[in-house]
């Protein structure tokens, strides 16, 4: 795709795979859409860091100027909690809400999500879990809340989608929880909102984005439209991602990184890989930065997952605007990015203790990632990929 800046700042809105609003300022837009959409009293569910910022008190003054009733829930931790989607459904039904906006980051979509999933209906959480064949049963009676979300971050993309991470605190695993008749009913994205993100945030988001595209696109399935949407995605974060981490107030490649997001969030509805594998489980038990985690074990996955992948290696480092497109080339531009935007080498860097390799690589073994990572694993080389992340050095 051709990318024109001054048309990335155009208000657009699309219908695929659910409606989205884009464009700079639409959050303005947000009482007309509660109205549109038959919402009288929402629950904003954000992270616990989010509730007194700038998007939060703007979106908390629309609802009040448009006489919108609504509460905040904010207890949602950075990776969210089975306990804090108790607490939000005990909210939701208290308050007799009538639908839930999530704004924030990945956590805040995840949690907004998994409050959706459980607060109509006396299903336990766990019942929506991603693997399970007994698909809880939906109908008038139980339907879910309509839900809004609107990203803060350029990097989750889990904001069309009605999957989301949660952390079984009695197993301290993440499990993904979902169910096929619920999305959200509609998605803002306003570049405008993402401005406020601090450098360090934007560059682990980013990543997280483009971790997102580069293991999608690499699942061995037939699906041209993730793939196409995974390699749109590889052009304008590895385009943005430098620009907006040098130029955190440039509008235009904040847009870029918030379209990119979104397309690789889709993309990966095709499956993960290793990455995610074992950024789960360390993001379980150390609740460390998901997009960080992801940027620090990616060039070590990718070492593993690529040998022989010549083409798929070719079309990543086209799209990714390389002249080289060779696998050390790609993964050592991986590490350059990372060097520029200041990704620690390891996750020892991150407080992940040598000791935990093995039962950090048991857990990741069941992700329901591993599924679909290109190459099989073993239990002994998952051990090696964990322990490599955790002591590792960039080879650049």
């Amino acid at each position: 795709m051709f990318i024109n800046e001054s048309e990335i700042l155009q208000p657009q809105d699309w219908s695929f795979p659910i409606p989205i609003m884009y464009g700079p300022g639409r959050i303005v837009e947000i009482t007309d859409l509660c109205l549109q959409h038959g919402i009288r009293k929402p629950l904003i569910v954000t992270d616990k860091g989010s509730e007194k910022l700038p998007f939060s008190i703007k979106l908390q003054e629309l609802l009040n100027n448009g006489k919108i009733t609504f509460d905040v829930f904010a207890d949602i931790s950075p990776n969210p909690l089975d306990t804090d989607i108790a607490k939000g459904k005990k909210k939701f039904l208290d308050g007799a809400f009538d639908a839930v906006i999530a704004i924030g980051g990945g956590s805040a979509m995840d949690g907004g999500k998994a409050i959706c999933l459980v607060a109509n209906n006396a299903y336990d959480l766990w019942d929506f879990e991603y693997e399970r064949k007994d698909t809880p049963q939906i109908n008038a009676n139980n339907q879910f809340p309509k839900l809004i979300t609107i990203p803060t971050t350029a990097g989750t993309g889990a904001e069309t989608e009605s999957t989301a991470m949660i952390t079984d605190t009695k197993k301290g695993m993440k499990f993904c929880v979902w169910h096929h008749s619920f999305k959200p009913n509609i998605t803002i994205l306003d570049p405008e909102l993402t401005l406020t993100l601090p450098r360090n945030l934007t560059a682990w988001t980013g990543f997280d984005a483009l971790t997102h595209a580069i293991e999608a696109f690499l699942v061995p399935s037939f699906n041209p439209l993730c793939d196409a949407m995974a390699l749109e995605a590889l052009k304008l974060v590895s385009k943005f991602l430098p620009v907006v981490y040098d130029e955190p107030n440039n509008i235009s490649a904040r847009a870029g990184m918030l379209v990119g997001s979104c397309l690789a969030g889709v993309s990966f509805l095709k499956g993960l890989g290793l990455v995610h594998s074992i950024s789960h489980m360390i993001g379980a038990e150390y609740n460390t930065h998901h997009g960080l985690t992801n940027a620090i074990v990616l060039p070590v996955v990718l070492r593993f997952n690529l040998e022989g992948m010549d083409s798929q290696t070719a079309t990543i480092a086209q799209n990714m605007h390389l002249e080289e497109l060779s696998a050390a080339k790609l993964i050592s531009e991986i590490e350059k990015l990372m060097g520029r935007t200041d990704i620690p080498d390891n996750l020892g860097e991150i407080g992940v203790p040598l000791d935990c390799a093995h039962r950090i690589a048991k857990k990741a073994m069941v992700d329901s990632a591993t599924s679909t990572n290109p190459k099989k694993v073993s239990l002994m080389r998952m051990e090696d990929l964990v322990k490599t992340s955790i002591i590792g050095k960039r080879t650049t």
